[in-house]
């Protein structure tokens, strides 16, 4: 089993799948979230989320900031694009 990724802003929920992980700009810095991770609610910076998906493509694009929730392998992030 893979990470569930939801991705969502203000106007449109921007992803929603099965992911291997996911790379967020942390408020201290980016880091990276895999299987297993243990639960966190953490603020997003300004900068770029990263991830992906099991067949090794991998998908970026910029944020202005948000938050990100991990809890039993389901990611959660709401951001400002």
């Amino acid at each position: 089993m893979s990470l569930n990724l939801k991705i969502v802003s203000p106007e449109k929920i921007v992803f929603d799948g099965d992911v291997e992980k996911v790379i967020v700009p942390g408020t201290i810095g980016r880091f990276e979230i895999l299987k297993d991770h243990a639960p966190i609610i953490s603020s997003l910076e300004k900068g770029e989320v990263e991830y992906e998906l099991a067949g090794g493509e991998k998908t970026q694009f910029n944020i202005l900031g948000g938050f990100v929730e991990v809890q039993k392998n389901k990611v959660s992030l709401c951001v400002e694009l």
